[in-house]
Parts: C-alpha cells; structure tokens; sequence
C-alpha cells in the first residue's frame, strides 16, 4: 500500500521472471522425460531377451542436461530465485539417476488414485509467506530459444527435486524426484482436459482464440488429445496445464492433487496474463494448500469445526448424525477442499469466495468486532466462513436428512448431487446468521 509506482512495476518484472524460469524448467523435465522414454522404449525393442539392462536411459544426457539447465535457471544473476533462500524451489537437489527411473520406496508423489480430491489434507500451515514473481507464458507462444539447453557446467548431481516447504511452515524435509512430477503431469493434464466450460460466457477475449493458436499452446505444454475440444477450450486447457505444473515446482511439498484445477479454472478466466493468474492462484493456495495435505490434519480440523457448528445449533441433526456414525461430518469433504466449487455455478462461486475473501481481508485489516457489527448486523468477519456456509447447507437439508437417510453414503450422495441446487445468496444469509448466534462459540 505505501510502495511506489516504481517499486511496483519492478516487483512486476521481478515476478514475471519467476515464473518463466519455472516454465523453463517445467519445459526441461518435459523434454527429459521424452527422451527417456524413447530411449527406453529403445533400449526394450533391442534387448528382448529379458537382461534389464536399463543403462542407456540410466546414463541419458539429457538428465545431466536438465540438472544444469536447472541449476542455470535457478541461479542466473538477477533472478529472483538466486536471490530467495527461502523459495521452495530456489534449491534443486540431485539425486542419483537410479532413483529416476527405479522406485525408491518412499515416494511422496501422489499417484491417480492418491490425488483424489478426498486425499489431501494438512497442517495449519495456511500462512505460508511465500514470494511473488513472475510472467505471462501462454500469452505468445513458446520457443525452443528460451529453453536452456547449453548452460555452463557445474556440479553434476542426478537429477531430483527436494520438496522444501514454502517459507512459514515446517519442512517435512520430503524429496520429490522428476518421476513425481511425472505423474503430476499426467493428472495435471487429465484434469485440464476435463474441465467444464462454464466459463466461456465471462471470458468473450479468451473464447475467442483462433484455431492455429489454441494448438500451438496446448503442443508448447505437451498437452495432447484434445481433438475433441473447440479452440476454447483446447487454450484454457493448456493455460491450466502451465499454471499448475509451475505450481507444482514452486510447491513440491503439495505438488498436485485432483481439485487444485477447480480452484485455478475461476481465476484464469478473470486474470488474462498466465504470470498474474499464477499469483494469484499462489496467493489463494496461501489459504487452501492445507486442503492438498496427506495427512489430512487441516481438512479434519476443518470438518471438526463444521460438525461443533452443527451440534451447537441443531442437537437434534446432530445425535441422528452420532446415530449413522456421520458425526464427523465427511460427507461434506468435497465441499471443504475446493470450496464449493462443484456445488456452485462459476457466478455463484466467484460471488462467494469475494465474500470470504472480504471477510478474511477484513481480519487482516484489523476492523474491531464492534465496528463489524455496525457494519453488519453484529456479524463480525470470519476466517471460518466458509465453514459455516457448509455447515448451513447441511441445516438447510436437516428434515430430509432426519427423516430420509440412514447411513452416511446416502448423505454424501445427497451432498454431492446439489450442484445447481444451491441459491448462494440464501446460503450466505444463513452462514451470517449461524456467525452472529456462534462465532464466540466455536
């Protein structure tokens, strides 16, 4: 608030860089990743006689290739990274090429069936103070030129990302190899095929991309069948696919799981610069990167805080939910992890997550509970809005839950199956409502 126009403009530049360093080195593990596997696939058709003599692809140059490419990237002069000790992906450690290709047992890289959007979960490490900086990577399209294929030579390790915790939280001091990563990508890009097209009508600019670039966007992020896209869709595809891969690099210690695009698809559509959606999507997993933990302790304190909401103002809800073994509320775990973005239109989305976002800027602001309630009908701002906004959807649903449904599954189908059926503004009053009567409660 107090910074300069020029300050501004030079944490800008300084941000731009960022994150076109971490498409440049995204870029790397992805031509890496293809050689190896042609090399591979090469080394199988000329040993069929059962050796297993993986050496060639063991030995490829272009692990060593990215190693430095990496190290080039992440320590040029200038750059931002050099400058940040603190920055999660600032250090790239190295780790023996057998690990690339062999598993090693302990992996932490979340597989298909491990990055659901119910397995992620963590601790309350929500305020991570992590940097910002960066640029826009699919507003033109990529070159080879900016790869960097011929740095200078430098202390060879293999190849291998150490998960480092975003600056302000603990370090479970994990190590994520360049085959984690893969398989990010392989969700990554499963995901943002996937995504719906809701957004269309609030983005004409990005609708209307030309057939030739929404191609040449999605090749440039190794994106593929996606003939059965319309150009629209193929460009957000691969604005998603790049975002979230240079998340997974700034944040090796969540990398990606399912539902990280559902979070991303709204502000992509609002921000038309990849480095400021990138950001800002930073910014925002400041908050939910909990919700993509695999232990599982922020998602379960948030569930606990729905469920003392519940019992506080409907005992009776609550002992028909003790009586199904439903009182931990898990039948709204979905709703917590990405914030209601599946039950909600994106209109009715992007409207409440303002609200919440308001609410939690006010907090930070410092605004005094008994200025708030002048404001606001008593109702002082909530870091937990959400969560009562859950747990007044679940009020909203306490006669058909009471009378109808005897076992959790048949809840969550409930649950799951409101999308289209939320009016947000009713949701909101009631969540204000459940504030005023319990926030000195809970």
């Amino acid at each position: 608030m107090n910074s300069s126009q020029e300050e501004r403009d030079l944490v800008q530049i300084q941000k731009r860089k960022e994150y076109d360093n971490l498409q440049k080195l995204c870029r790397q593990i992805l031509k890496c990743n293809e050689k190896s596997l042609k090399l591979k696939e090469a080394s199988g058709n000329s040993s069929n006689e059962g050796s297993g003599d993986f050496s060639q692809v063991l030995d490829s140059p272009c692990l060593e290739d990215t190693v430095i490419a990496s190290r080039s990237l992440l320590t040029e002069e200038g750059s931002p990274l050099a400058e940040d000790p603190d920055h999660p992906v600032c250090d790239l450690a190295l780790q023996s090429s057998d690990s690339f290709l062999e598993g090693d047992g302990d992996k932490s890289g979340l597989t298909c069936e491990d990055a659901s959007a119910g397995d992620t979960e963590s601790t309350d490490s929500d305020s991570s103070e992590e940097s910002e900086d960066t640029q826009p990577l699919l507003a033109t399209k990529r070159t080879e030129e900016n790869d960097v294929d011929e740095p200078a030579k430098e202390n060879l390790s293999p190849f291998n990302i150490e998960a480092m915790s975003p600056p302000g939280t603990e370090s479970k001091s994990k190590s994520h190899s360049i085959e984690d990563f893969a398989k990010w990508q392989r969700i990554i890009r499963l995901d943002a095929l996937r995504a719906n097209d809701e957004w269309i009508i609030y983005s004409p600019s990005q609708t209307a991309v030309s057939e030739t670039k929404a191609p040449q966007l999605a090749e440039s992020v190794g994106l593929k069948d996606y003939d059965h896209l319309e150009p629209s869709r193929i460009f957000h595809a691969a604005r998603l696919v790049a975002i979230l891969e240079a998340y997974a690099l700034y944040d090796p210690e969540i990398g990606y799981c399912q539902g990280m695009s559902d979070l991303l698809a709204p502000i992509i559509t609002v921000f038309e610069e990849d480095h400021e959606a990138f950001w800002c999507f930073v910014g925002f997993m400041k908050k939910a990167r909990h919700n993509f933990r695999l232990d599982e302790v922020g998602i379960r304190r948030q569930l606990k805080i729905v469920s003392k909401i519940i019992k506080r103002k409907d005992s009776h809800l609550y002992r028909h939910l003790e009586k199904l073994q439903a009182e931990d509320c898990f039948f709204v775990y979905r709703m917590v992890v990405v914030l209601f973005r599946r039950e909600l239109s994106f209109e009715q989305t992007l409207c409440l997550w303002e609200v919440i976002w308001a609410d939690q800027a006010a907090i930070r602001a410092g605004i005094a509970k008994s200025t708030w309630g002048r404001i606001r009908l008593r109702a002082p701002p909530s870091d937990d809005l959400l969560l009562y906004a859950i747990a007044a959807c679940v009020l909203q649903r306490r006669k058909l839950i009471i009378e109808k449904y005897s076992c959790m599954d048949e809840i969550m189908k409930e649950c799951n199956s409101m999308a289209g059926r939320l009016d947000v503004w009713k949701l909101l009053d009631d969540a204000h409502d459940l504030v005023v009567t319990l926030h000195d409660k809970i």
